[in-house]
């Protein structure tokens, strides 16, 4: 029987999930991952530590994932493709699940040449749809990627992906995410949404295959700080879309830092009202943690469920 991860719990109790992400640290200090988890060990069922993010060293995902474990929040530990062969990631897979991790979130990872490293080699020795589909192997069928058999204690991770809505060309993105389900992925976090109509299409079309009866969709979401911040996004991020109207909004806001909160609060709430399949909402404040418990409270996502 497997051990069900808390954001497994409150994704298969029907309740709307809630999760965040903290980004590791420059440096070999846990001390503000540990300060941001105490912020949010109320208001999410779980919390990304990521994964060299945007290919700049960083203190290691599972090792980020052990410190805000130790303060109370459920971390979902992420694995990217780019840094790791298939040996270095089966022995961070049982390596994190025997330090208590039960999440696992598969990624390619951005290309080193965005990094602090950029002549460092990629690996990419399996891509992200083959690790989802070696992970549940591991999981289900208790065999390393090789086909070697896991006598005991294999890791039994809840598994997930993610999903791009806004990069082109749009009509390959369902089937993108559709594959990464039929890899075996049980929930998907979406890249931050700006563009609602444009989501709301993608939604449309994953409802039209049933996708959203087979995994778990837990919309991104990102409260912006300013129109500049807003405008770089658009004009500079691969695959991102942000509607001129949200800037200029943002632009004339007295307080944008305000207006960014009260936006990111409509967006979430219009998600819950009005587009069927999501189930949940990853808030991705980046920079920004201290601003996520507000925005779940006035969203009506507080308190949490209890599922223990």
């Amino acid at each position: 029987m497997k051990t069900e991860s808390k954001l497994e719990k409150v994704l298969n109790s029907g309740k709307f999930a809630v999760t965040a992400e903290i980004g590791p640290p420059k440096h070999a200090s846990g001390d503000g991952m540990k300060h941001h988890a105490d912020m949010l060990v109320d208001y999410v069922d779980a919390a990304n530590i990521t994964d060299s993010q945007t290919a700049i060293v960083r203190i290691s995902s599972i090792a980020g994932g052990v410190h805000i474990k130790e303060k109370g929040v459920e971390p979902i530990v992420q694995m990217t493709c780019r840094d790791r062969n298939r040996i270095a990631m089966q022995a961070d897979i049982l390596g994190a699940y025997s330090l208590g991790m039960r999440n696992l979130l598969c990624l390619s990872g951005d290309h080193q040449k965005f990094g602090n490293h950029p002549t460092s080699k990629n690996v990419y020795d399996v891509d992200s749809m083959q690790l989802i589909h070696l992970v549940r192997r591991m999981r289900d069928e208790k065999l390393f990627f090789s086909g070697e058999e896991i006598k005991e204690n294999e890791p039994r991770f809840f598994v997930g992906a993610v999903a791009n809505p806004f990069a082109d060309p749009f009509e390959f993105r369902v089937d993108r995410l559709e594959k990464k389900v039929e890899a075996g992925a049980e929930f998907i976090q979406t890249q931050c949404i700006f563009d609602m109509e444009r989501f709301e299409r993608f939604m449309e079309m994953v409802r039209e295959r049933g996708i959203d009866e087979r995994v778990h969709i837990l919309a991104g979401i990102t409260p912006m700080k300013s129109w500049r911040a807003a405008k770089y996004i658009g004009n500079n991020v691969s695959g991102m879309i942000v509607p001129d109207a949200l800037v200029q909004r943002l632009k004339n806001a007295e307080d944008p830092k305000r207006e960014g909160i009260e936006m990111a609060i409509e967006q979430i709430n219009y998600i819950k009202e009005n587009v069927k399949g999501v189930h949940g909402f990853h808030v991705m404040a980046i920079a920004w943690e201290e601003v996520v418990p507000e925005i779940v409270e006035r969203c009506g996502l507080y308190p949490r469920p209890n599922v223990d």
